[in-house]
């Protein structure tokens, strides 16, 4: 049995039911993630998946410096707060660089590291060493199997609250594809493996000033995914994907979320019988 890495009341594991991430890109306005947050919400309540609302407070690596960013960090996770306090879900966001891991670990419940990042080994360092849930995610430039490497550093802080992510593997140019074998090699390494279902069809800087992407691959790739056995699914959700601030283009519509979650749910328990 892998480790378990518990969020509260929800426990993530690779042999434990599907846990969600998912929640809009970026946040993009106080009363525009409520609604949003509560959205998802009373989806994955009545589908019966535990959810961990994600939005990200800053997109620090988006393609073009006029790229939307995002409201900053004091702003950003004041309003994750009330996320939390009202509507009473645990949260995982992005944290950009090792002076931001103490502020960040104060509001989240999961503290994400970007996949450009995984190889920075005092990054990584800092945001295990807050003792918080870490989900890293995987470089699209590297194999599954030196993210044994990455994983040995964050456990080396005395954290064993580690996740590790997919997220797609670039291919050539402004082209990013999903090797299912991942989460398998993954999963060798003992700690909850999760697939990002919607950077994964990124098409990055695809649209020249801004990143664009293929949402009409999420479901199947969710699907393939989920019959590996992971234990978790992370995906952008947005009401309007085409208005969205920030990955509109690969984001999942708010009104696909219930179907697919339902049938996710399934997928799930078929391959986790034992």
């Amino acid at each position: 049995m892998g480790s378990v890495v518990s969020v509260g009341e929800i426990k993530v594991a690779n042999d434990l039911p599907l846990v969600l991430f998912a929640g809009p890109c970026v946040i993009e306005g106080e009363s525009f993630t409520l609604k949003a947050a509560e959205a998802i919400a009373t989806i994955a309540k009545g589908v019966g998946v535990p959810l961990v609302f994600k939005s990200s407070f800053d997109k620090a690596n988006r393609t073009s410096k006029d790229g939307f960013r995002g409201p900053g960090l004091d702003e950003g996770l004041r309003i994750l707060q009330r996320v939390k306090d009202e509507l009473g879900l645990p949260i995982i966001t992005d944290v950009h660089t090792p002076e931001q891991a103490i502020a960040v670990a104060e509001v989240a419940d999961i503290l994400q590291t970007p996949a450009f990042l995984c190889r920075q080994t005092d990054f990584i360092q800092a945001v295990a060493a807050t003792g918080k849930p870490v989900n890293i995610k995987k470089g699209q430039f590297l194999a599954p199997w030196d993210m044994k490497h990455v994983l040995d550093k964050a456990l080396a802080t005395g954290n064993d609250q580690i996740m590790l992510c997919e997220r797609g593997a670039s291919f050539g140019y402004n082209n990013l594809v999903s090797d299912m074998r991942s989460l398998l090699v993954m999963k060798e390494f003992g700690a909850p493996v999760v697939f990002d279902a919607t950077h994964s069809v990124q098409q990055p800087g695809g649209l020249g000033g801004a990143t664009g992407g293929n949402r009409e691959f999420v479901p199947g790739l969710s699907q393939a995914a989920v019959a590996t056995g992971i234990a978790a699914l992370f995906m952008e959700v947005h009401p309007d994907p085409d208005k969205a601030l920030s990955d509109g283009p690969n984001s999942l519509p708010l009104g696909d979320l219930a179907k697919l979650l339902d049938r996710l749910k399934r997928l799930d328990v078929i391959a986790k019988e034992s």
